[in-house]
């Protein structure tokens, strides 16, 4: 199966290989995947947990790690009273085996127009990301697809977050955007600031929007991703500053924390 094909997807036994932090309860766990058929940025999986009685609770997750990286990472944020993500940060440990199954989904994915890639006839193209929270999280599985292929498409992140402990990538991001290859990075914290920051200090809006992204004559991609809320009022915003819709992508959290397109 090729990625972004669906079809009767199987179940995998993954294993472990490292647990990292990212931000305030938040880490990624990296994985060896046998046989996996390969992902697309922006694509996300199935984890399912077993219980020793039987029980089983399944969540999906983006998939953080970029195409060409050989471990399948996800990045997981706590969620008070939930099932999954409570035992990923206090109890998972590097050589636990996971099952998961994927990838999934083939609307909210990206692929450079610069590199030669079969199957897609993308020119290069000017891409918007505004990530809210987690949300972030395959909007870095992009980022890093295309460092790793040293595409030439230009990039912006706009990533609100609530105070600058919850910035998940926060190192990563910052060297991204100081390789100045085309990428920018524009934070914005809504709830709390340090005294010395120099970001944004507000809830993304249709000004921001237009400060940071593109001109709509430059046919730009936008790819929105994290709460329901964000998501709808990013996407209304850009319309009306004359993002073309067909090319204005969405995802947003679902009730259980899963991305939903």
């Amino acid at each position: 199966m090729t990625p972004g094909v669906q079809g009767r997807l199987p179940w995998h036994v993954a294993t472990v290989t490292r647990i990292r932090p990212e931000a305030k309860d938040v880490v990624t766990v990296a994985m060896t995947v046998p046989d996996w058929p390969g992902h697309l940025a922006g694509q996300h999986l199935d984890l399912r947990l077993t219980a020793e009685d039987g029980y089983e609770a399944q969540r999906s997750y983006s998939i953080a790690s970029a195409p060409g990286n050989p471990a399948v990472e996800i990045t997981v944020e706590r969620v008070e009273g939930g099932e999954v993500s409570p035992f990923v940060l206090d109890e998972l440990r590097e050589g636990d085996q996971l099952e998961l199954r994927g990838p999934i989904g083939g609307y909210f994915t990206w692929t450079p127009g610069s590199v030669d890639m079969p199957g897609t006839s993308e020119e290069v193209s000017p891409v918007l990301l505004v990530g809210g929270g987690s949300g972030v999280v395959p909007l870095m599985a992009m980022l890093r697809d295309r460092a790793e292929r040293g595409a030439a498409d230009p990039m912006r992140l706009l990533y609100s977050s609530r105070a600058i402990e919850a910035i998940i990538f926060r190192d990563e991001l910052e060297h991204l955007a100081a390789a100045d290859n085309g990428f920018a990075l524009t934070h914005t914290l809504t709830r709390a600031q340090p005294a010395d920051w120099r970001g944004e200090r507000r809830r993304i809006d249709r000004d921001m929007l237009a400060a940071v992204g593109f001109a709509a004559g430059e046919n730009p991609r936008a790819f929105v991703c994290g709460p329901t809320p964000l998501v709808e009022q990013v996407a209304a915003d850009l319309l009306a500053l004359g993002y073309a819709e067909a090319r204005v992508k969405t995802e947003r959290f679902g009730p259980s924390g899963g991305p939903k397109s």
